[in-house]
C-alpha cells in the first residue's frame, strides 16, 4: 500500500528525547510536519533541523507542530536538540515500524555499499489529520523553506 496524499496519516505514539509518550493524535486541530531523517548529528541531517529551527518562529505562526522521526534513541535525541538548539520534538523510532508505515524505511546505497535505512521523507498532515503533501525526495538546505511555502498555499 503506498501512501497518497488525502489518505489519513497513520497514527502512532513515540517516545520524545525526554522519553514522554507523544500522540500524532493529540495534534489533530494543527498542521504537522513530520519529517524523518536517517540520523542524528551527521551534516544532511545537521542541516535539515537546523532548518526548521531557523524556520520555526514561522511554523508557530502557521500554526505548525514540527516532528522529527529517526531510529536513534533519547540520549542522542538530548545531545542532539543541546548541540543545536533545536526547539521542536525529535522522537525515537527504535523498532523503525512507523517509518516502515510511512514508508520512510528500506534499502539504500552508499559508497557502493547496500544496506536499511530511514530515508529523508517529510509529511505535511493537515488539520483534520489527512495527509496533505508528501516529500520523497528532499533536500535538507532548503527543506524548511519549501514546506513553508507549501503550507502557506494550502492555508489558503
Amino acid at each position: 500500500m503506498t501512501l497518497a496524499v488525502g489518505d489519513d496519516a497513520p497514527d502512532f505514539t513515540l517516545p520524545d528525547a525526554e522519553g514522554n509518550a507523544i500522540h500524532l493524535q493529540a495534534f489533530q486541530g494543527q498542521w504537522v510536519v513530520l519529517y524523518f531523517y536517517p540520523r542524528d548529528n551527521t551534516p544532511g541531517c545537521t542541516k535539515e533541523a537546523c532548518g526548521f529551527r531557523d524556520q520555526y518562529e514561522h511554523y508557530q505562526t502557521n500554526q505548525a507542530v514540527i516532528l522529527g522521526v529517526s531510529g536513534d534513541d533519547a540520549k542522542s535525541h538530548q545531545k542532539f536538540i543541546q548541540k543545536q538548539d533545536l526547539p521542536f520534538y525529535l522522537l525515537s523510532d527504535l523498532t523503525l515500524d512507523v517509518a516502515k508505515t510511512y514508508e520512510a524505511y528500506g534499502p539504500k546505497k552508499f559508497m557502493g555499499k547496500e544496506y536499511e535505512g530511514i530515508y529523508r521523507h517529510t509529511f505535511l498532515i493537515n488539520p483534520e489529520g489527512k495527509l496533505a503533501k508528501i516529500y520523497r525526495k528532499v533536500k535538507p538546505a532548503d527543506h524548511a523553506e519549501a514546506i513553508l511555502k507549501d503550507l502557506a498555499l494550502l492555508q489558503k
